[in-house]
């Protein structure tokens, strides 16, 4: 799908107006006829858990996929060393006690008892064998986070060494995230990859029962979890990519909590009786990936900027989001370590500087990009997505705007594949700005947005060793800073999340927008 935007200054404060409004008129219409709004006191009688999110996930493999989609499931199905709990302090997961020998070496002695899914008991071989394949992988999309460990070394059965290159202030925080997850050594050898991601095993409290690609992901309890009983019997993760569907599913009582409910939907899930909307904090950046590669329009400075500076932000949050989200100029979100409290709730917005940029650029006719964006997997993205190319276009920016549904998306973002700016929403898995800030190392960038500067590079080498946290912040202070006139990322908002929730269950959400199904109960 690809549109053109030619409005002129004159029509932007009604396109605001009509992004703000979007969506409210039929659908509500809709609900009310078929009677969706009249439900009573809701009451659940079963421990059958449903959830609705935005997209599918696309695969089974804990170590090759970034997504909070599929963590959710990852995250039930599968066991770390360690984990997070709600306030998202760090705690043991498969690890009994835990030993720093030195700046470099990690010793970890395992929970004993535990097993996978298919009976067998999960031991040091296991971990070494998980660690060692993200560690080694390039391919995997957890790799990049992985490569300062070092090596991994059995001591018996539940005993093990981890060692790092050099000293690694993050050591608990990796191991706490999606790429640590445990898979079973003999299972993976004996069936492959392949046959493992058709029949997944893990340890953790569900185990997985089907898969129905674009459709749902069917867990069921652990009978033999070596944790507290799992809470439910099963456990369906529903694939709804059109955010008024969900809404409609949650009404009707077809799910019990839905994801990312956009500004539009959020008086239907209020107003009905037995439903409530529920707000939290999240990691979540929106922003522009600028193409820098040799050749293409956004590798001039000046373009880049002269695209910040057209953008309000503010303007997206109030008008779009109706508030449900905050300015920045940095990936790293505020409730981050190393954030920089200087660029959150911080934008640029000027656009006759805009266009006096892109006229000592040589552009003073304008020109012509392509900006890919996602349509229904975040909140709104297609709105922001459409009032950015109306904001570039009144500083002579003209945008072959590309919607892409959730799935073709992420195959084009995962392939490399887009043009001079692509719009994604990128969380934080670690909860500390060495994982966002690694997208500005030349490695990482490669291919996607080429952004190449060797002292940021080594800045960041440097920060990724240092023990000594305040020296540590302002390292990466001092890469946001840079980051930000640089622009290789034009930034967007920090964004808050939106769940639907039938009041028949308790729910509070995490800062890392994971659903852990035994912290949702029945009322």
């Amino acid at each position: 799908m690809k549109l053109k935007y030619f409005l002129s200054g004159a029509l932007l404060a009604i396109v605001l107006f009509l992004a703000a409004c979007s969506g409210n008129g039929e659908e509500e219409v809709e609900a009310e006829s078929q009677g969706e709004e009249e439900s009573g006191e809701v009451e659940k009688d079963d421990k059958n858990l449903v959830i609705a999110q935005a997209s599918d996930l696309v695969t089974m493999d804990p170590q090759d996929s970034l997504s909070t989609t599929g963590d959710r499931f990852f995250r039930n199905l599968n066991n770390r060393l360690f984990k997070r709990n709600p306030d998202m302090e760090i705690v043991p997961d498969l690890v009994e006690s835990s030993e720093n020998i030195d700046e470099e070496t990690w010793r970890f002695k395992l929970i004993e008892g535990v097993k996978f899914h298919n009976g067998e008991d999960l031991t040091a071989e296991d971990v070494k064998f998980s660690l060692e394949r993200v560690m080694t992988d390039d391919s995997l999309k957890e790799y990049p986070y992985f490569t300062q460990l070092k090596e991994v070394n059995v001591i018996d059965d539940y005993e093990l060494e981890v060692v790092t290159d050099g000293p690694m202030p993050t050591i608990q925080h990796v191991l706490a995230k999606s790429g640590s997850g445990i898979l079973p050594k003999d299972y993976v050898e004996e069936v492959g990859m392949e046959g493992f991601m058709e029949q997944p095993i893990g340890s953790g409290p569900y185990k997985f029962v089907e898969w129905k690609i674009d459709d749902k992901v069917v867990m069921e309890r652990n009978e033999d979890y070596f944790g507290d009983e799992p809470t439910w019997d099963t456990v369906t993760i529903r694939a709804i990519n059109e955010g008024s569907t969900r809404v409609g599913e949650l009404l009707t009582g077809g799910v019990d909590l839905i994801t990312d409910v956009a500004p539009n939907e959020w008086d239907r899930v209020e107003n009905n009786e037995g439903t409530s909307l529920v707000s939290g904090e999240s990691t979540r950046v929106m922003l522009l990936m600028n193409r820098m590669t040799e050749g293409t329009i956004t590798a001039d400075p000046k373009v880049r900027e002269a695209i910040d500076l057209a953008i309000d932000q503010q303007a997206i949050v109030d008008s779009v989001l109706q508030g449900s989200g905050v300015p920045v100029r940095s990936r790293v979100p505020e409730g981050v370590h190393g954030s920089d409290p200087d660029l959150y709730d911080a934008y640029v917005h000027d656009p006759e500087r805009a266009k006096e940029l892109l006229e000592e650029a040589g552009y003073g006719d304008g020109f012509e990009l392509t900006l890919t964006s996602p349509k229904g997997r975040y909140p709104m993205d297609g709105q922001v997505a459409e009032l950015i190319a109306v904001m570039l276009g009144e500083v002579g920016i003209d945008v072959n705007l590309e919607l892409l549904e959730s799935g073709t998306f992420i195959e084009k973002y995962s392939n490399k594949d887009n043009e001079e700016l692509i719009m994604i929403g990128l969380a934080d898995g670690l909860l500390d700005a060495s994982y966002s800030l690694v997208h500005y190392s030349i490695d990482r960038a490669a291919g996607q947005t080429d952004y190449n500067n060797e002292e940021i590079d080594q800045l960041f080498k440097e920060a990724s060793r240092n023990l000594d946290k305040e020296e540590r912040v302002e390292q990466f202070k001092q890469i946001q800073q840079t980051v930000a006139e640089e622009r290789p990322h034009t930034f967007l908002y920090q964004s808050k999340v939106n769940y639907g929730v039938s009041d028949a269950i308790d729910f509070q959400p995490r800062l890392d927008e994971n659903i852990i199904f035994d912290d949702v109960s029945v009322k």
